[in-house]
């Protein structure tokens, strides 16, 4: 690989992992510029601010972040930033920011479209495709200008750039919206490994839903298949884990369910707390309508707790052996049955999740980390050409 010491790459993402809907994206990119930051990059997040968070400060990891701007308007600054940056003034100027060697341009949806201008190389880094979730989130108007961005706009812009997405359900999606497979390299998520004492099974029957609570999560779906439950099972115990603007109609839905007392809200859980919840777990539920990945999935996994989710929600796909770490389904009947039968059968939980935990050793955040920082070495002056056209396991 090209010597990257000292190479410059500048993130831009309209969230960081420390933002009250950070989700499994912003981990991915944190975590990646970790890894590259271990191996001699330099790297800067450019974010929107929130709340009391410092404008700029750099983290343990040595990625440094500068927050402008709101969910909206962090697109505007951005680019600001990078030209103020490139042309030497205001006050994030050559000397502080500087001109970054590449931009890793991260499409939530709504790219930064940076590559209009930036005249500098851009990767352009998709999660996955929006197209079932713009309905969900807005009224039809603002669904069809999403979509027409996300579908039409940014495939053109993003014309001759690679792209790096985190599954192959993600890459077969791109493809059908017009960008070349040949462009798109595929790098997992990681895992990260398990540290600690194993925390045992809770001795009644108990789910787990991680993860940000918005509609497009669904974690309603979870939550009626709960209400089943409590029929056959009085001491079943579903725990949504997470934290989200959705939470107040969530709890109203469990208290018109009647099964408030089956359903617990943990909030915001720290990683020591997520560890012995999903250690805890006897399965873990993923009835989001699309995901990139399926960073739970295979969290979980790792701890030995095998899954159920939902076929057509992407990346889930990739993030689990279907029948062997875990169920995939097709409908919400399907999910509730596929839950009941697990929770029945000991047996066959405890052999699906020590295949779970087999499943998940597959992916490691240095391998990510490595995997990306070939992308970037490859779009360096000095890169040997081709070098990151390679497909990454």
């Amino acid at each position: 690989m090209t010597d990257v010491f000292g190479t410059h790459v500048l993130f831009l993402n309209w969230r960081d992992t420390a933002h009250p809907e950070g989700g499994g994206s912003e981990v991915f990119l944190e975590r990646v510029a970790a890894e590259m930051v271990s191996r001699g990059f330099r790297a800067t997040l450019v974010c929107q601010a929130y709340g009391i968070a410092p404008a700029e400060e750099t983290n343990p990891d040595g990625l440094r972040i500068v927050r402008r701007g709101g969910r909206h308007t962090v697109y505007l600054f951005a680019a600001l930033i990078y030209l103020a940056g490139v042309f030497g003034i205001g006050p994030l100027s050559r000397g502080r920011l500087g001109r970054p060697d590449v931009i890793v341009d991260v499409g939530n949806g709504i790219p930064f479209l940076s590559k209009l201008y930036a005249r500098r190389p851009v990767i352009t880094l998709v999660h996955h495709v929006h197209r079932e979730q713009w309905p969900v989130l807005f009224g039809p108007r603002m669904a069809r200008i999403g979509w027409w961005i996300e579908s039409w706009l940014a495939v053109r812009v993003y014309r001759r750039c690679r792209y790096v997405t985190v599954s192959d359900s993600t890459r077969g999606e791109l493809a059908t919206l017009g960008v070349d497979p040949a462009r798109i390299t595929v790098i997992h998520n990681g895992t990260t490994a398990v540290t600690g004492p194993a925390v045992p099974r809770t001795p009644h029957p108990s789910l787990i839903v991680l993860g940000r609570l918005v509609p497009h999560k669904r974690v309603e779906l979870a939550m009626r298949a709960t209400a089943l439950l409590a029929t056959e099972m009085p001491d079943v115990e579903l725990v949504v884990a997470g934290q989200g603007w959705w939470d107040e109609p969530l709890r109203q839905l469990a208290a018109d369910l009647d099964i408030e007392k089956h359903v617990r809200f943990a909030g915001y859980v720290t990683e020591q707390d997520k560890h012995e919840l999903l250690c805890g777990s006897w399965l873990m539920l993923q009835p989001s309508i699309k995901e990139g990945w399926g960073l739970t999935i295979v969290e979980a996994g790792a701890r030995g707790t095998p899954s159920v989710a939902f076929r057509s929600a992407g990346g889930v796909v990739d993030a689990m052996a279907d029948g062997e770490s875990g169920v995939l389904v097709e409908d919400e009947f399907e999910f509730f049955r596929s839950i009941r039968d697990l929770l029945l059968d000991a047996e066959r939980r405890t052999v699906m999740g020590c295949a779970a935990a087999s499943y998940s050793r597959r992916f490691t955040w240095a391998m990510a980390g490595e995997a990306f920082a070939q992308v970037v070495a490859g779009h360096l002056p000095a890169a040997q050409p081709g070098k990151s056209n390679q497909r990454v396991p």
